[in-house]
């Protein structure tokens, strides 16, 4: 028998660690994934904070972007964070409604998935929850498992990317609350967390769209402030998202090799979410 080359054994390796589909409609839910690396904002930006042209062209990228304006809503003493919930809200430019997420996060120990999505099922999370998604979030250094369900509530009464109101954001958050979020802790819990939420940013993000090894490919840039409050420090990640495992796992190492290649990539690992919570804490 021939002997297996180098990288057929890693695709071998990779296709093992995939979890396995449960035939069962309520066993274990089966994620997607995605893929988050960092660019350096130094290299990849202009003087305009705009991505620059090799780029644009590396991903055949349009110049025209579309602009997000994201916040998310916790307690001061992030109550719903502690519980691995968050809620966001997002004002994406071009669509009606604010879109609304409500997403719980589980961190994913050692590459392990698959135990990961057995804890998420003793807690509750199943795959015949056709309502929510499962996917592994991919980072440089670390993985999370992230369970989500999206809602759209009317933007009456806003223009443009314009962020809602605190009021208005603990409203439309409580009216849409799903039963696993407001549940999770106690009856009720999430939305009396909600009732006095507060509102962590907002920050407004411009995504571009592109395309890289036959799948999309998404940059975002992301102004969030910095840990002193006295500026603002750019986040730029290139993501793709994937319902193969084989292909999450290679694809991340090739995309690494060719942004490093190109000069652009940053060693850093960070989620965004974690970083506005961290930098726009609200002290009341």
């Amino acid at each position: 028998m021939p002997s297996m080359s180098h990288a057929a054994k890693a695709l071998l390796v990779a296709a093992m660690a995939l979890p396995t589909a449960m035939a069962s409609s309520d066993g274990p839910m089966v994620p997607s994934y995605e893929i988050h690396l960092q660019l350096d904002p130094t290299v990849v930006l202009d003087s305009s904070y705009r991505l620059t042209s090799p780029v644009i062209e590396e991903f055949a990228m349009p110049t025209t972007v579309t602009k997000k304006n994201v916040q998310y809503i916790d307690t001061v003493d992030e109550a719903l964070y502690a519980q691995g919930w968050s809620c966001r809200i997002r004002n994406i430019e071009n669509e009606s409604g604010f879109d609304l997420t409500y997403k719980w996060r589980l961190e994913i120990e050692n590459g392990d998935i698959t135990t990961a999505l057995n804890t998420a099922y003793e807690d509750g999370w199943n795959s015949g929850q056709g309502n929510y998604e499962a996917q592994v979030d991919w980072y440089l250094t670390f993985q999370e498992l992230s369970v989500q369900r999206d809602y759209t509530a009317s933007s009456s009464g806003y223009s443009g990317t314009d962020d809602p109101t605190e009021a208005d954001s603990r409203t439309m958050l409580i009216d849409n609350a799903p039963k696993m979020f407001d549940n999770w802790v106690s009856s009720g819990w999430g939305t009396t967390e909600l009732e006095s939420g507060v509102i962590y940013g907002p920050v407004l993000t411009k995504v571009s769209v592109g395309t890289w090894n036959g799948v999309e490919l998404d940059i975002e840039i992301w102004p969030i402030e910095n840990s002193a409050g006295t500026g603002i420090d750019y986040l730029v990640e290139a993501s793709f998202k994937t319902d193969n495992y084989t292909f999450a796992d290679v694809g991340r190492t090739q995309l690494q090799d060719l942004l490093t290649s190109k000069g652009w990539f940053l060693d850093a690992s960070n989620s965004k979410e974690a970083l506005v919570l961290a930098n726009y804490h609200p002290t009341s």
